[in-house]
């Protein structure tokens, strides 16, 4: 294999990881997007939950006991 193949080879496997660099890049950004929403909308839902939690009547068995026990 001649100094100019071996060039061109090396530069057409430079282009694929470039480009796969790219790709990969595109994908984490979105990733980190939907955790983002996903986190955002989790913390909502979690308020949310507490917001009802606190306007419910509490269950029997989380009450204390009463003095006498």
């Amino acid at each position: 294999m001649d100094a100019e193949s071996r060039l061109t080879e090396l530069e057409s496997r430079l282009a694929h990881h470039e480009r796969m660099a790219e790709e990969m890049s595109a994908v984490l950004f979105e990733q980190s997007r939907t955790i983002d929403l996903l986190t955002a909308q989790m913390r909502r839902l979690r308020d949310r939950v507490a917001e009802l939690e606190s306007g419910m009547p509490r269950a029997p068995q989380d009450e204390p006991p009463p003095p006498h026990y």
